[in-house]
């Protein structure tokens, strides 16, 4: 039987748009059915039948319900690890005595973040802030020369040059003296630079893995799943985290072409040992390998006032616990809410509660640069802010340098550290991590740290947002419309 092709060429246009509105009208269903984010879900709606067959392309590979079905299937065979519930608060009363009966907010804040995390919160910590790679750096150099049992190390990028050969000599030093050392790197954040770390890593001797491989075709469908963490724990005892990267131009003194301003946190005390959990699940899942024992896991006693608790977020079974701890902070604010972050895309939900916490008469400051480092999500902030000066919510815009800092406090007391920012990447797509503590000498350095930056920063008014040309209005506003993507 022959094929008439020319019969075929006639019908084709015809054939193309059945086939198309058969696919589009399938992936619509899909998103209706399984997506519970309604600007997500409206978004890929629109892709899908606006730009035939490509949208629908776009949404097999990158729609977050997939990657959460995806993450599960993962995960699901990791190692889960726990710690000892010695240093936690067990009962409202214990609760009540270490954060006294005046801050009964606080307290009921502390029972939600037990709840959504399943992990207790730990009291004895210190927590020290570390200002740009200038004081991070050294203090994880040193950490890691002094290291004598083990050293596991997470980071989104690592690059091999400038700063980052001092941090693989130390680690190839440390092995070669007989530490167990562990290095675990995105493997997006890999290519940010050459040459690989990962590979310069190897051939030095040092156990070093990367997060997800996207090399392949068959692995396209999770290479949207970033590891975003930022921890380094040097024999179970010594922990950093934070939201420094390793890359020269974290090093201010340097006098980089590209300088980037950033927070970072040395950690000591029981929570520690959270900051190796989220580790060794991660490093498991990654190469299979367990990570137990007293060298990993060591008794930590206590070693300051700090309450601290580790939270892990992701899009498998950790999904949004971070928007649910955000929103139960922001609602308990009774006088200060204090925001730092590169990004400040929050959803209209956690938007909303930040307004209802101005209407309560909470001083609400959000700082974020005036110019970012990527571009459509830049634009995307500028169509955003008009939502965002509402109710006395003040927005500052920081300065040049870049400014990738990551920080929220309430009340000058309660804190929130770590990797994340306030976008949906965030808050839905990436690997995070967290701490939050309980701590008025840390709250006071915090806020210290806050309005250092505000004095370098200006005020963003709904004048100057109302003032912007028509050209800028439309551009912004179209990035914003992306933010699903973004």
């Amino acid at each position: 039987m022959s094929v008439d092709w020319q019969q075929l060429q006639d019908f084709a246009p015809e054939l193309s748009v059945m086939l198309d509105l058969v696919i589009a009208l399938a992936a619509s269903s899909h998103v209706i059915l399984h997506k519970t984010d309604t600007r997500a879900a409206t978004a890929w709606v629109g892709l899908i039948w606006l730009v035939p067959f490509l949208g629908t392309i776009l949404y097999v590979f990158l729609g977050i319900n997939r990657i959460q079905r995806r993450a599960k299937v993962l995960k699901s065979g990791a190692t889960h690890f726990s710690v000892p519930l010695d240093a936690a608060p067990r009962s409202p009363a214990d609760l009540d005595r270490e954060l006294g009966s005046d801050r009964a907010r606080l307290i009921e804040l502390a029972r939600v973040v037990g709840h959504v995390t399943q992990r207790p919160l730990l009291v004895g910590n210190r927590v020290d802030r570390l200002v740009d790679g200038d004081e991070t750096y050294p203090a994880m150099l040193e950490a890691i020369r002094n290291a004598r049992q083990s050293i596991s190390f997470m980071s989104y990028i690592f690059e091999a040059r400038g700063v980052g050969e001092a941090f693989v000599d130390a680690l190839a030093e440390a092995y070669a003296r007989g530490v167990e050392v562990r290095v675990l790197i995105d493997d997006v954040g890999t290519r940010y630079a050459r040459p690989r770390i990962h590979r310069v890593l190897k051939k030095r001797g040092v156990p070093a893995a990367k997060f997800l491989p996207a090399l392949l075709p068959r692995s396209f469908a999770h290479f949207n799943l970033r590891n975003h963490c930022k921890i380094l724990v040097v024999d179970g005892r010594v922990g950093f985290t934070g939201g420094i990267n390793i890359r020269e131009s974290s090093v201010l003194a340097s006098n980089p072409k590209h300088p980037t301003k950033d927070l970072h946190f040395r950690v000591v005390g029981p929570v520690v040992a959270q900051l190796q959990e989220a580790f060794a699940r991660d490093w498991s899942f990654t190469t299979g390998e367990r990570l137990v024992g007293h060298r990993w896991f060591p008794e930590l006693g206590p070693e300051g006032e700090t309450l601290a608790r580790g939270i892990t977020d992701g899009p498998d079974r950790d999904i949004e616990k971070l928007h649910w701890v955000l929103l139960a902070a922001v609602g308990a604010a009774r006088r200060s809410i204090r925001i730092m972050t590169p990004y400040f895309l929050p959803d209209s939900v956690l938007m909303k509660a930040i307004h209802l916490a101005a209407q309560r008469g909470v001083e609400v400051d959000i700082i974020v640069p005036e110019v970012g480092n990527l571009p459509v999500v830049r634009w995307a902030m500028w169509g955003h802010h008009p939502q965002v000066l509402r109710e006395g919510v003040r927005l500052w815009l920081s300065p040049p340098p870049f400014d990738h800092s990551k920080l929220f406090v309430v009340d000058g007391y309660w804190s929130s550290i770590g990797s994340s920012n306030w976008d949906p990447r965030s808050l839905r797509l990436n690997f995070e991590f967290n701490l939050e503590c309980y701590d008025a000498e840390l709250g006071a350095s915090l806020e210290e740290h806050v309005q250092h930056r505000v004095r370098d920063a200006r005020l963003l008014t709904s004048e100057e947002l109302e003032g912007r040309s028509m050209l800028l209005k439309v551009r912004d506003g179209t990035a914003r419309l992306m933010t699903p993507y973004l």
